[in-house]
């Protein structure tokens, strides 16, 4: 297969749920000409010549565990109007052809296949997606919904930790955008070590985190203290009812505070709530209230509102991730990615403010470009 023939495999954890789809549903729709690619930033001129993978050679698969056919999934968005209305059936052809490389994932209840047994499962999945569809390489990403955090004397794995050990025994470059353990478990520390691979950051960084992350340094850089930070967030979908877990949104929130900690210097005061409101859908509202002191102690306060779809605001990154990591892997790279940490609440290293960061990712562009 020559290069320009060559095409890149997408293996999504979570290949059936909101962010899956939509990154699918909207790659074919940007292959297609249907519409722009909006929120990609792969696709703005500093990317030109960097040797990323046409969205036109991407394949999609992945793991889940529901059953719900992609093409009805897709259906269900464009009902709730993350998806374009007609999008669903004009891009109907490319759902239906992922939807037959989604292989179940797990463990679900009952099984009793040990760690090591799933591991290689899900691994023989992902090679052979990348084998039968003749793929120069396929991009792990994990867009499931958010596990809590494993206890230290947990026996087993998290789910989200063996399809992220798959990964890496599949050979695949790997991106987690959850806040889910994923390649953070100590016990896949010599695989991560000795792997090989690029692999990127936790917990993709979409919408009120973003924002923080903007917002943060502003403060930090005109000398305002802040006093405290506070934030709640209302959505539905399958994240709105696995954050109603405690144990899962305080993972999630983590990320949230991480941003606010490393820019400040310090964790302000205040949380982050989140409430699961079903009526809301794949819809967010996320509210922030900034306490700071402003000159001779005068007492200010800055709100915000941030009112989006995370899936639709997920999938472009997804993308950009995906090709970003092959294109990677291509050139030869290793390791964890810090140039990435564009995308995540919690990066594997490097700068917190969002401005910092894509002067990084702007870098590491040219040295991809420089590669060619």
């Amino acid at each position: 297969m020559t290069a320009h023939a060559a095409r890149t495999g997408i293996w999504f954890i979570g290949a059936r749920g909101s962010v899956a789809t939509t990154a699918t549903a909207g790659c074919a729709a940007i292959a297609a000409g249907l519409h722009p690619p909006t929120g990609m930033v792969t696709e703005t001129p500093p990317f030109t010549d960097t040797g990323l993978p046409p969205l036109t050679s991407l394949v999609f698969g992945g793991h889940d565990t529901l059953d719900c056919p992609l093409p009805k999934r897709a259906e269900v968005l464009a009902a709730g109007g993350v998806l374009p209305h007609g999008l669903p059936s004009a891009v109907g052809a490319e759902l239906a052809a992922a939807e037959a490389e989604i292989r179940s994932g797990g463990p679900l209840p009952g099984d009793t296949r040990t760690d090591e047994e799933l591991i290689t499962a899900f691994a023989a999945d992902i090679a052979d997606f990348t084998r039968r569809n003749e793929l120069a390489r396929t991009v792990v990403v994990n867009v499931a919904s958010t596990e809590p955090a494993p206890g230290e004397d947990d026996p087993r794995l998290p789910a989200s930790s063996l399809y992220a050990a798959a990964a890496l025994r599949a050979g695949c470059p790997y991106a987690n955008f959850t806040p889910s353990t994923g390649l953070r478990s100590p016990r896949l520390q010599d695989a991560v070590d000795s792997c090989g691979l690029p692999h990127a950051g936790r917990d993709g960084k979409t919408g009120q985190t973003l924002l923080r992350s903007v917002l943060a340094p502003m403060f930090v850089q005109r000398a305002l203290p802040v006093r405290a930070w506070s934030g709640t967030n209302l959505l539905g979908g399958g994240d709105g009812a696995a954050l109603a877990d405690p144990a899962a949104a305080a993972a999630k929130n983590a990320g949230k505070e991480r941003v606010l900690a490393d820019t400040l210097g310090a964790a302000p005061e205040g949380e982050v709530h989140i409430d699961d409101v079903p009526a809301m859908g794949d819809w967010k509202t996320a509210w922030d209230h900034i306490a700071f002191d402003g000159f001779l102690g005068s007492r200010m306060i800055l709100q915000t509102i941030w009112q989006g779809c995370d899936s639709a605001l997920a999938a472009p990154l997804v993308l950009d991730l995906a090709r970003l990591l092959a294109r990677s892997h291509e050139t030869g790279l290793t390791g964890p990615r810090p140039e990435l940490g564009f995308y995540f609440k919690d990066p594997d290293g490097g700068a917190s403010a969002l401005s910092e960061q894509y002067e990084a990712l702007l870098a590491f562009a040219g040295r991809l470009r420089a590669a060619r």
